[in-house]
């Protein structure tokens, strides 16, 4: 369940669908259309997305392939950051420019409602801007009926702890089989009942990220279970903690079809046992 909502697991993330460094438009505008198409016919019903993907971008292409949406499809945003001109990205902590954010959300998907809305925290956050105010607009935003269910994303054990009361329906950190270092807020997450959404589940391009479907461990348990090294890394986090509910992201429609058949995928005790050695755990407080 996510905010109320019947998901299933593997979901799909939009950061992939505008142009190089999630700037501008998609290299094939077509082929992004037929693949988020073809996401919903293959039952993936939580699309992860934001305004300042492009910036304007995922969500004018969600809106173009999906809209009028299925009933059952739940669309997840998130506010808290900006894109300027040189395409850098800047921070957007302060309560006006959290509701600015969703409004925007709004208008370029045409929903009077976002079923899902990420506060996405700036390091220990915004120079002025204090968490219970972000908390505080995110809440009358709700009451309002313009959203249904708050996030936090890039988020501390602490921080967590502080936004539990506002009623927290997931959270988003960077999270995957090599890199563990929040498995505490997963606890946590557990502990209250509270969807772990991690991004960068299979590592990321960005220098310094672990490349996780690259350990001679992942190739191994692939070639073992006759699956490809990515399905191994997400079959891992599906088993890991009932929990998880997964949004990778990707432009293929190839890799699109592998991800969602990786519900698919068991790996047996063993190979899990290898996988769950592979990281030790550290956690931020």
């Amino acid at each position: 369940m996510l905010s109320g909502r019947p998901v299933a697991r593997i979901g799909y993330g939009a950061m992939q669908l505008p142009g190089p460094g999630v700037l501008g438009p998609p290299r094939d505008r077509a082929a992004a259309l037929a693949l988020l198409r073809r996401a919903v016919e293959l039952g993936v019903n939580h699309i992860d997305t934001a305004q300042y993907y492009g910036p304007d971008v995922a969500n004018e292409l969600i809106h173009a392939a999906l809209h009028p949406y299925p009933e059952d499809l739940v669309l997840v945003t998130k506010v808290g950051a900006e894109r300027d001109r040189q395409g850098r990205w800047i921070s957007a902590q302060r309560p006006d420019e959290l509701r600015a954010g969703v409004e925007a959300n709004l208008r370029s998907l045409e929903v009077e409602r976002i079923d899902v809305v990420n506060l996405r925290l700036a390091g220990d956050g915004a120079p002025g801007v204090d968490l219970d105010s972000q908390l505080a607009e995110m809440i009358a935003l709700r009451a309002e009926g313009k959203i249904g269910g708050i996030g936090i994303s890039s988020v501390s054990v602490g921080q967590l702890r502080q936004a539990l009361p506002a009623g927290i329906a997931c959270v988003q950190n960077a999270y995957n089989l090599l890199d563990r270092a929040d498995e505490p807020l997963l606890d946590l997450c557990s502990e209250n009942d509270i969807a772990w959404v991690p991004y960068f589940p299979l590592g990321s391009a960005f220098a310094g990220a672990a490349k996780v479907t690259e350990h001679p461990a992942v190739l191994a348990a692939a070639a073992a279970q006759g699956a490809t090294p990515a399905q191994v890394c997400l079959a891992w986090l599906l088993g890991h903690d009932p929990h998880i509910l997964l949004i990778p992201g990707t432009s293929s429609l190839k890799h699109l079809t592998e991800n969602v058949a990786t519900a698919d995928v068991r790996l047996d005790a063993d190979t899990t046992a290898q996988l769950d050695g592979l990281a030790a755990t550290r956690g931020r407080r």
